[in-house]
């Protein structure tokens, strides 16, 4: 690899570093290393001291706001946050639908939204998965009549994260039966604010409202709001999960909980040894360091093959599958270690920093991310579905 992009790379991890540990503001910071619950405000002031570095569209092109990274800087961005615990990036503006339009978006359509998505003036939702429509989301409903000027839009959407926030929702949906099922799919951006538009809770097993059902009933959207052609959004929406799909911030969880779970390891004494000092534990966590050492490299190896032009498609499902495998056996582990303290889930303590929690500081939010994150393995796009593009990239199946 270009000795230069890897130098670039480097003093970015260095200067993300700098900035975890001196200036974000000790409130966020001691929040998401407890893992308790932020709100819309604690990601808006997130995503806006990222944009005050430069970083929250480092990757976008600079016409755009962006500063050209390469896709090692975008992979070191992301690796580092994770690694130090930071707060999720919300993704759905700055990493999807922010390049869909700057892409394949007419120039009002630019001018309109991209300065919003930059600033978070605007939250954005991501409308793909329905009812029967998730990992084969060629099989969509939800449709979109052209009447005039606009769509009318009717269908349901599900597993659709944070919409209680959002703004707007950009959206897959049939304009057409006619051929392949891809064929007549198409890309709209849907104001949130529109009469027909329902947005209802699903409650997760963690206990907390991330993700909903969003129903649209004869939901009026201007057709000016289609993004690049009709018919085409499949080709759009394949663009996007390419860019869903980067490994980053998988390796870097990965590598968080696996520290964590070191240190209580350290820390811990059972039966009168030190649970880093059993037998089984120090081989379960060997195992653990040893999977994510190979992680950790066959990641950079398929960063290194998408910098030079030489990836086969595949890379990021293979890490997506290896690195979300490894977080949730790993995090389980974590969970086993704390003995009676991962026993109670003290949901309480998740909201509010003055209250004491069961067990260490972070007990309650350790607990929180295990139960929300088994579904690592099928937001996304599904192991199983990760696998099958795995085969046919690199098998040709």
């Amino acid at each position: 690899m270009n000795k230069t992009l890897r130098d670039r790379a480097q003093r970015l991890r260095e200067e993300v570093r700098e900035f975890c540990r001196h200036e974000m503001p000790a409130a966020l910071r001691d929040k998401s290393h407890r893992h308790q619950v932020l709100d819309k405000d604690d990601y808006l002031q997130w995503m806006r001291l990222l944009d005050a570095k430069g970083w929250v569209v480092g990757h976008w092109p600079q016409a755009y706001g962006g500063r050209d990274w390469s896709s090692l800087e975008r992979f070191v961005f992301e690796d580092e946050l994770a690694r130090h615990g930071c707060p999720w990036i919300i993704p759905f503006g700055v990493k999807y639908v922010g390049p869909v339009i700057y892409t394949f978006g007419s120039e009002e359509q630019k001018r309109r939204f991209l300065p919003g998505i930059v600033k978070t003036e605007e939250f954005w939702a991501q409308g793909y998965s329905e009812p029967g429509a998730g990992s084969d989301l060629a099989g969509l409903r939800t449709q979109a009549v052209r009447d005039g000027d606009h769509y009318v839009v009717n269908g349901q959407k599900v597993w659709t994260t944070y919409a209680q926030w959002a703004d707007w929702l950009f959206c897959l949906v049939r304009t057409g039966n006619d051929g392949k099922p891809q064929n007549g799919i198409s890309f709209l951006l849907i104001d949130m604010r529109s009469p027909g538009v329902t947005v209802k809770p699903i409650h997760t097993m963690d206990g907390y409202h991330h993700v909903n059902e969003v129903w649209l009933e004869n939901v009026r959207v201007p057709a000016a709001n289609l993004v690049g052609e009709e018919g085409a959004g499949w080709t759009y929406a394949k663009f996007l999960l390419k860019n869903e799909r980067t490994a980053g911030a998988i390796v870097g969880l990965a590598w968080h909980v696996l520290e964590r779970l070191k240190k209580l390891a350290r820390e811990t004494t059972r039966d009168g040894q030190l649970l880093i000092d059993q037998p089984l534990m120090r081989n379960r966590i060997g195992e653990f360091e040893l999977r994510f050492m190979a992680l950790q490299e066959v990641a950079y190896q398929a960063v290194e093959s998408m910098v030079e032009g030489t990836d086969n498609g595949g890379e990021a499902s293979l890490i997506k599958v290896r690195g979300t495998e490894l977080y949730q056996e790993v995090a389980e582990a974590l969970v086993e270690a704390l003995g009676a303290a991962g026993i109670a889930y003290d949901t309480a303590a998740l909201h509010s920093a003055g209250l004491p929690p069961l067990g260490d500081d972070d007990v309650g939010g350790i607990l929180k991310e295990h139960f929300y994150n088994r579904a690592a393995t099928v937001f996304g796009g599904s192991s199983e579905i990760q696998r099958n593009i795995v085969a046919k990239a690199v098998l040709g199946l």
